[in-house]
């Protein structure tokens, strides 16, 4: 069996009231919404969000058919299954951003916020998150910046021993990981993925001054600085416009889910659960109360 690299895992977590709600982030969530909405299609068939959590962002895929809210923690999942009550279109799914449960060509949009600085193999997500575009369609992906002015400063003042100029990512906590853009262009483009329109975001994510100044200034502010994506990327944090690769298989309806392990499409769950088809594989996942769970094999 292959050896996947570790996943962060927020099961059981507070991590809604503890980092978002109450915690003085609405100017981070109103820029970023901002730069999502510059950059996704604002309707389609299929959208997926790799790392969904609770569904702080959900409402912003009214205009899509099917949504796919993915996250590895069960518990994160079923708090955006309760925010969002029975609306049909979102589907919740619960499992390994390394071994996606979808098949080929599936998803029209990709998008991807605030979760891959927790990826401690970015090129083998990028090559799974490939295989399951659909042809020609749009990744949105956010990622953490390391050539950022803070960093910058404090490497040039010697309060910090890694350099923002080099190319390799840096783990600056346990499964906590800031890019250089241009590492992740090529990471993109290696698995055919085509990196286009940056903005940069969150140029004001600085406690003193969000307490100083009134968040509508900020948001103004930061949504007009967003600009200088294409020239300029010095904030903590980018937004990229990805073009899935040119070519490849499209999924054909009803072909949705896929064995995680072997990559064999499913049929529908009998009695609660998926069977793999393969003779080779016949592994089976579970699903609960609207939760597909792929998380981990029954």
């Amino acid at each position: 069996m292959i050896e996947l690299p570790p996943v962060c895992d927020y099961e059981g977590s507070d991590y809604r009231t503890r980092f978002w709600e109450g915690q003085g982030r609405d100017y981070e969530d109103q820029v970023e919404r901002i730069a999502l909405r510059r950059l996704m299609p604002p309707a389609g068939d299929t959208l997926i969000e790799i790392g969904a959590g609770y569904g702080r962002l959900a409402h912003e895929y009214r205009g899509y058919g099917r949504v796919v809210l993915f996250d590895y923690s069960r518990s994160l999942l079923r708090e955006a299954q309760a925010q969002l009550e029975n609306d049909p279109r979102f589907i919740y799914v619960a499992g390994n951003w390394y071994t996606m449960p979808f098949v080929d060509g599936l998803f029209s949009t990709l998008v991807q916020i605030r979760t891959l600085h927790h990826a401690a193999d970015a090129p083998a997500l990028f090559y799974e998150l490939a295989r399951i575009a659909r042809p020609q369609g749009c990744y949105v992906l956010e990622f953490a910046n390391k050539k950022n002015l803070k960093a910058i400063a404090r490497y040039w003042v010697g309060r910090q021993a890694w350099s923002p100029f080099s190319p390799e990512p840096v783990e600056f906590a346990a499964l906590n990981f800031d890019f250089h853009p241009q590492w992740i262009r090529q990471q993109l483009l290696a698995v055919g993925f085509s990196p286009g329109r940056a903005l940069t975001v969150s140029h004001y994510r600085f406690a003193p001054l969000k307490k100083l100044a009134p968040t509508s200034l900020l948001v103004t502010l930061d949504a007009l600085a967003q600009h200088t994506g294409n020239w300029c990327q010095l904030s903590p944090s980018v937004f990229m416009q990805v073009t899935h690769p040119a070519s490849g298989p499209t999924a054909v309806p009803p072909a949705f889910f896929a064995c995680p392990t072997c990559k064999t499409p499913l049929d529908k769950p009998v009695d609660g659960r998926f069977t793999c088809p393969n003779p080779q594989c016949r592994q089976q996942w579970r699903v609960e109360n609207g939760l597909y769970d792929f998380k981990e094999p029954v």
